[in-house]
């Protein structure tokens, strides 16, 4: 039986990670650091954390994986400088901490189009997350690079993707299966099916691969 964290599980893919490894048998504990409580659950522990100052002591960074689906957006964050902390240095020091108490494997979930060159800031800061999580040197690194999420209500509004998702699927049939939008579930899905088989190495699995069952899915870093 494993056990696991969930970073980000009020979020939209977060929130399926979460009833997903809740519900599957092979999971014997999740542990779900939160800003606000979440709903109660035998196996659940939920500790309440603020990211900017996270307990390096804690007994609850033991885990066999660390599910990552933290982020934020422009707006939500207010500036670069405070979206790169949510979306790069939230997850770094987690992704440390929960190494450090014995953790082998982790699962970020990214975005497609990730480039280090990159024109969008959003991309850049993705693929640097990805490099300096690669840098840590996982046993096993599981990089999720979603499209566009469609499925389910956000906590918070996204009007621009709100558009976006509804053009992407009014031309779906002409886009790269990269480029059409994917549900939560599905991206929830893959995450979890990386943490619990934790292939060793580093691998991206990318937006078409989340179409179909995943369990040994994935591309070489």
């Amino acid at each position: 039986m494993a056990s696991v964290i969930i970073l980000g599980a009020t979020g939209l893919v977060g929130q399926q990670l979460l009833k997903q490894a809740l519900d599957n048998e092979r999971i014997s504990q999740v542990i779900a650091p939160t800003r606000r409580p979440l709903t109660s659950h035998p196996k659940l522990i939920n500790p309440i954390v603020d990211y900017r100052h996270l307990p390096a002591e804690a007994d609850w960074w033991k885990a066999d994986a660390v599910l990552c689906a933290l982020g934020s957006t422009m707006r939500q964050a207010g500036s670069e400088a405070a979206f790169y902390h949510v979306d790069h240095d939230y997850v770094l020091d987690a992704a440390k901490l929960a190494q450090a108490a014995g953790a082998a494997c982790f699962v970020l979930n990214s975005s497609t189009g990730a480039k280090l060159g990159a024109s969008a800031f959003y991309l850049r800061v993705k693929a640097e997350t990805e490099r300096d999580l690669a840098a840590l040197n996982f046993a096993s690194l599981s990089i999720i690079r979603p499209s566009l999420l469609d499925g389910g209500a956000r906590p918070e509004k996204r009007p621009g993707e709100a558009v976006g998702i509804l053009i992407a699927k009014l031309f779906a049939p002409l886009l790269p299966k990269r480029l059409r939008p994917v549900s939560p579930e599905k991206v929830a899905a893959a995450m979890l099916d990386a943490g619990l088989n934790a292939l060793p190495g580093a691998k991206i699995i990318e937006s078409e691969q989340l179409q179909t069952p995943l369990s040994r899915a994935g591309t070489p870093r």
